[in-house]
């Protein structure tokens, strides 16, 4: 007795086709998985090939053909030949959309990579220059009270620049987070006309020249309350530049927090503001953090309204309500435009303090406001826990 195959599960027969039996799985051979997102050989090829064709095509171009010279300029046409290579030699193996993702991904990976060269030359080339500087603990521990002009660098440091941009930034924090977050709290969730003039006002700041906000304040702090220079005059001028950057970050984050989590919040009979202090800012925690950061960085770097509302002091001065304070920035523009070569090692030394201060403090503010929602610090897990204790027993 002879077998044949089941053909009824093979479909149904078209005329003048032989129909085959169809394939059974096989148990003992697994599947194998198809990776489409992983870059083939020919793709590191065509990079390959593409950037030497594009570096020689312009050496040729720069050395024989054409009176061209210059090393930017080299690296601008070696950068468009390899974009015009690379498009060419991936069309000869893929289709219309996918060379135009290649290249697109082609640009932007090379955009990020020149700016995380241009990044680390900055570090490494302020390291470079005030490494002679940095191995002197006076550096750190003195101030310029007693070094003048032709002290060597064991004479003088920058300690009362330290502390003016410490005490500086801090009261400038204190003013503006509690401003902007609430002004943020009041564009998102209260809409209205008198919104949306103060968002307009906010846009409208946040390109406000720095020399203008100096002026400003020591026009009406310095100049018209009598206060004189100070170092609470500079943080007010800071405050002033850093509170436009915080008020429209932090009204982007807040806007971004789903409108399901209020409307369960106001379902559940909380309030507004309750709902708005227990759900909303929690949930955009992390993003407040990072509007807090931006308005930090604008405001640690500025020098003008410094030297317009502080002035420039080379003694510590750790009263910010009188008398002049310098900051850091301060001290880096006064040091570098100095002829001398230790006044400007001193200068690219203090920026190379000011970079790790920065890093320090943006360190910290992801430590305090870095966690996700609904994950609990220790404090707050310890007070649930005592209140499910309560609960239980009552």
């Amino acid at each position: 007795m002879s077998t044949s195959p089941d053909l009824t599960k093979a479909g149904p027969a078209v005329p003048g086709s032989t129909v085959l039996p169809a394939a059974e799985p096989r148990p003992d051979v697994p599947e194998r998985r198809r990776v489409i997102g992983r870059p083939r050989r020919t793709d590191g090829f065509a990079l390959a090939g593409a950037a030497v064709a594009g570096v020689s095509l312009t050496a040729l171009l720069f050395t024989r053909l054409a009176p061209f010279d210059g090393v930017l300029g080299f690296v601008v046409v070696s950068y468009l030949a390899f974009l015009g290579f690379y498009t060419l030699l991936v069309s000869f193996d893929e289709s219309g959309p996918t060379v135009r993702d290649r290249l697109a991904a082609a640009v932007v990976h090379s955009l990020a990579a020149l700016m995380l060269l241009a990044l680390v030359v900055v570090v490494v080339f302020t390291l470079w220059r005030g490494r002679e500087a940095l191995v002197y603990l006076n550096f750190f521990a003195d101030d310029m009270g007693r070094a003048g002009p032709l002290q060597p660098l064991s004479v003088g440091g920058i300690r009362h620049a330290i502390i003016g941009t410490l005490m500086q930034i801090a009261i400038a924090l204190a003013v503006t987070v509690p401003l902007g977050l609430v002004c943020a709290v009041f564009l998102s969730e209260l809409p209205g006309p008198f919104s949306r003039l103060v968002r307009t006002i906010a846009e409208a700041m946040t390109a406000l020249p720095s020399v203008v906000a100096g002026l400003f304040v020591y026009a009406t702090v310095v100049l018209a309350l009598g206060m004189g220079k100070s170092g609470f005059a500079a943080s007010l001028a800071l405050g002033v530049m850093m509170l436009p950057i915080m008020i429209r970050a932090a009204d982007v984050v807040i806007r971004l927090v789903p409108g399901t989590l209020r409307e369960a919040s106001l379902a559940l009979g909380a309030s507004q503001w309750r709902t708005i202090w227990h759900v909303v800012v929690p949930t955009a925690r992390s993003g407040l953090t990072t509007a807090v950061i931006l308005g930090t960085a604008r405001g640690i770097g500025e020098t003008s309204p410094v030297l317009l509302t502080a002035g420039f002091a080379a003694y510590t001065n750790a009263n910010p309500t009188s008398g002049p304070q310098t900051s850091l920035p301060l001290f880096v523009f006064d040091a570098v435009r100095r002829p001398d070569e230790a006044m400007i090692a001193r200068g690219f030394g203090a920026a190379a303090v000011l970079m790790g201060l920065v890093l320090i403090l943006f360190a910290i503010a992801r430590l305090v406001g870095g966690r996700a929602p609904g994950q609990l610090g220790r404090r707050a897990a310890r007070a649930r826990a005592r209140a499910s204790r309560r609960d239980a027993a009552r």
